[in-house]
């Protein structure tokens, strides 16, 4: 086993979802996801059992956490914490690029 990983998202394996995600990174104490949404395109609320930070990376969009939305620009890091609901949302022009990180459990 080598000491290190290298992913190229052309070759990432894909989410098994109706988003553009790719699994850039995968153990059992962390994921890193590469998420694209395309304009008008939204997932719904839903919780996860683990802490997220979420990174965008271009474009802008809307993440609801809980009850709130906020407007995400680009190079702007989210941390939700497990248990909170959160989706995103592209109200915008372009693709929206998201650096998801998953903090799994121990």
């Amino acid at each position: 086993m080598n000491d290190y990983q290298i992913t190229k998202l052309d070759v990432a394996t894909r989410v098994p979802f109706k988003f553009d995600g790719r699994i850039l990174f995968s153990s059992d104490r962390f994921e890193m996801v590469h998420l694209s949404l395309v304009s008008g395109e939204a997932m719904d609320l839903h919780i996860q059992p683990f802490d997220v930070v979420f990174y965008l990376l271009e474009g802008s969009g809307i993440l609801t956490i809980g009850l709130e939305e906020h407007e995400i620009q680009p190079e702007t890091s989210i941390m939700v914490k497990a248990g909170v609901t959160r989706a995103w949302k592209n109200n915008g022009n372009i693709v929206i690029k998201i650096l998801v990180c998953k903090l799994k459990e121990e």
